[in-house]
């Protein structure tokens, strides 16, 4: 009798393919299938992407937005190394067109001659300052108050860098210690000593 020696036993299929081999066949597959996840979750992922595209601002131009913005800034205007007048606010806006610097919250300027010496304090609300000519315009609650204590109120006012005026077409009251008057179309030196109000609407006098 002979005898038929296997080298292995086990199942058809087993007598067929080694079992290494189709455990690398089962391997394959899974490989297959997690590849084919893996394309079709990029495919979809690709898709979004070309949908959602982003959307510009409409209705704004790059040009109205200010190139510079600062908080808590102090702007010294000077003119031959002599400073005219000191500035400070809560915040502060700088555009370029027009050349301008918008000034917001708690605005203080400080007026000094050309000695160096201060004359006069303005406080407002907000606050302009032309960066061509150094010109100020301050607006809202605006108070003056001289270094001989005389006192203008008004709800806007313009400071001219060149001649050291200031002035405002609009409603005034002046406090001195002469006399109190109120009227519109001022304008006056610095200190407060030399004005003009060119329609006056009443009078006081305060000895």
């Amino acid at each position: 009798m002979i005898e038929l020696k296997r080298d292995w036993h086990g199942s058809r299929d087993d007598r067929m393919f080694p079992r290494q081999f189709q455990k690398f066949i089962s391997s394959l597959r899974c490989v297959n299938v997690s590849a084919m996840l893996l394309f079709l979750i990029l495919s979809v992922l690709a898709g979004c992407a070309e949908k959602i595209k982003p959307t510009a601002m409409k209705g704004i131009d790059s040009r109205t937005l200010p190139q510079q913005e600062s908080w808590n800034p102090t702007i010294t205007i000077s003119d031959s190394g002599k400073v005219g007048a000191i500035v400070t606010s809560d915040y502060l806006e700088k555009y370029d067109a027009p050349p301008q610097t918008l000034l917001k919250g708690n605005v203080v300027v400080r007026l000094f001659n050309s000695l160096g010496k201060q004359t006069s304090v303005i406080t407002a609300k907000e606050g302009k300052v032309n960066e061509q000519t150094n010109d100020l315009e301050a607006y809202g609650n605006v108070l003056v108050v001289s270094s001989d204590s005389s006192r203008l109120w008004s709800e806007r006012l313009f400071w001219n860098n060149t001649k050291r005026l200031i002035h405002t077409p609009d409603f005034v009251r002046i406090v001195t210690i002469k006399e109190e008057l109120q009227g519109y179309g001022f304008e006056s030196d610095e200190s407060l000593k030399n004005y003009t109000i060119n329609r006056v609407t009443g009078t006081a006098d305060t000895q």
